[in-house]
C-alpha cells in the first residue's frame, strides 16, 4: 500500500511566474507530465483561472483528444499547447489529477497580467500595491541594435584593411 505522502505525477512547464498577457489572445505553452512512480499512470489537465479567491473558470484540458492520458513509469511527456483567455489581471493554474485516486498530484501556475509600461513584475496577487515605471526597453533596444550592427561591421572593415596591407606589400 502506496503511502500518502508518496509521489503519484509531477507537472511543468515553460511559463514564468507572471507574464503580460493580452484577453483573447493566445497563450503557448509546453507542459512536462512526469510519472515518478514503478507503475503506469493515467493523468488529466485541468485548467483554472481565479482572481484573488474566486475561480473564474475551470475546464479540462484535452491531450490528443481525450480528457486522460498515460504516462510509463519512471517516464515523461512533453505536450505543446495554447489556452486562449477572456479574463485578465488572474492567476491562471494547471491542475494534474491522476486517475486512479482522482486527487491533483501537482500543480502549474502563472499570473496573467495586463500589459502596462511597467518594467518590473506586478506586486503579489492581493497585496493591493503595484510599482509602475516608464519602459526602459524601449530606450535600450535600440542601442543595444546598434551595438549589435557595430559588433558585425567592425572587423568587416579590419579584415579589409588587413587584405589592403598585405596587397601593398606583396607589391
Amino acid at each position: 500500500m502506496a503511502s500518502s505522502s508518496e509521489v503519484k505525477g509531477d507537472v511543468f512547464w515553460d511559463l514564468p511566474p507572471w507574464i503580460s498577457y493580452i484577453a483573447g489572445t493566445d497563450l503557448g505553452f509546453s507542459l512536462y507530465v512526469a510519472n515518478p512512480t514503478d507503475t503506469a499512470k493515467e493523468y488529466a489537465l485541468i485548467s483554472n483561472l481565479s482572481q484573488d479567491s474566486t475561480v473564474l473558470s475551470e475546464e479540462s484540458i484535452k491531450v490528443f483528444g481525450y480528457a486522460w492520458f498515460q504516462v510509463e513509469p519512471g517516464d515523461w511527456v512533453r505536450l505543446h499547447g495554447s489556452l486562449r483567455l477572456e479574463d485578465t489581471n488572474c492567476l491562471l493554474t494547471v491542475l494534474l489529477v491522476e486517475k486512479e485516486t482522482e486527487e491533483v498530484v501537482d500543480s502549474v501556475s502563472t499570473y496573467l497580467r495586463m500589459p502596462t509600461t511597467s518594467a518590473l513584475p506586478p506586486a503579489w496577487p492581493g497585496s493591493g500595491t503595484t510599482v509602475e515605471t516608464t519602459d526602459l526597453m524601449g530606450l535600450i533596444y535600440p542601442l543595444m541594435m546598434l551595438g549589435l550592427i557595430g559588433a558585425m561591421i567592425v572587423p568587416m572593415f579590419k579584415d579589409t584593411e588587413e587584405k589592403k596591407q598585405l596587397a601593398e606589400r606583396k607589391s
